[in-house]
């Protein structure tokens, strides 16, 4: 799976080894959900001003949140369901708050790298399908997360 970072804030210095860590977890997050092929997503880390427009502009929220994910597999009710037909895949966009990650880490008791890190998985399986609307899904979501974590050697 091919995986492009964009780092779009200052706020936090992101070195190497954490963006390698995060487009790590996010293979490590494909292999386990058999996402095989030429599958490509994009991983943008922003301030929470950033995020704050994006959630506002798409969900109608006015306020900075975590982690967004656009799907590109996903139909709306009016629609059509999307079909590649080519081996590409296109799964989307991920979106993050580094300065909420921090905050969320720091809350938390663990390291930004962990959080980005389950950040970044959650919002990976937000492309592929699952939700948290309920609390069944919710805890297959957070079981599916753990155990991707846990195999890529962050667990809490």
């Amino acid at each position: 799976m091919e995986c492009s970072i964009n780092n779009q804030q200052d706020d936090y210095p992101l070195d190497e080894e954490l963006l390698a860590t995060l487009e790590g977890v996010l293979a490590a997050a494909a292999a386990a959900e058999g996402v095989t092929g030429n599958a490509e997503v994009a991983l943008t880390l922003v301030d929470d001003a950033a995020i704050q427009e994006l959630n506002h502009n798409y969900r109608g929220v006015d306020a900075p949140t975590d982690v967004l994910a656009f799907a590109l597999e996903e139909a709306g009710a009016d629609e059509p369901a999307y079909e590649d037909p080519g081996v590409d895949r296109l799964l989307g966009d991920i979106v993050i708050s580094v300065p909420t990650a921090a905050r969320q880490a720091a809350e938390y008791g663990h390291s930004l790298t962990r959080e980005l890190a389950f950040l970044a998985v959650h919002g990976f399986l937000h492309l592929l399908g699952y939700d948290h609307g309920t609390a069944d899904a919710a805890a297959a979501m957070e079981e599916r997360q753990e155990a991707i974590l846990a195999e890529a050697g962050l667990s809490r």
